[in-house]
């Protein structure tokens, strides 16, 4: 049992955050989003696209520390700038993180979103670092 948790895991968050990374490309909608940027919807790409590489790679029984590294340092960037809207949302009186909810005068729901978002990315990574240092030990 032990010998397929890891795998199966590992598989189905190589799944998710790769899932994570193709719906992204939505993100440049103006009818959405204030200022869209596509710098911005590439960014998400290749963060959730980084997670889904640690999990390829730990299914392959391979932890480059460096990647992690490099993961958690982006989500930091990213739960730094996306911080205040999140902040900004809780403080509104009407908390929300569904699609109805979001529109150009209201990033603050987009950006809780992401925020959300970057506390799942890090959590994955952690996880991934766990199953370093486990192998190791």
């Amino acid at each position: 049992m032990k010998k397929f948790l890891f795998p199966t895991l590992n598989a189905i968050g190589l799944v998710i955050f790769a899932w994570f990374s193709w719906l992204q490309h939505e993100d440049d909608n103006p009818d959405i989003y204030v200022d869209p940027s596509l710098a911005d919807v590439w960014a998400w790409i290749v963060f959730y696209g980084l997670v889904a590489v640690g999990f390829f790679l730990a299914l392959l029984k391979k932890f480059p520390w460096p990647l992690y590294a490099l993961i958690a340092l982006y989500g930091i960037y990213e739960l730094i700038t996306t911080g205040p809207g999140f902040f900004a949302n809780l403080q509104s009186g009407h908390f929300t993180m569904t699609k109805s909810g979001m529109s150009p005068n209201h990033a603050e729901v987009e950006l809780t979103r992401e925020f959300f978002g970057a506390i799942i990315a890090l959590a994955a990574t952690g996880f991934l670092a766990w199953q370093r240092r486990r192998k190791r030990v």
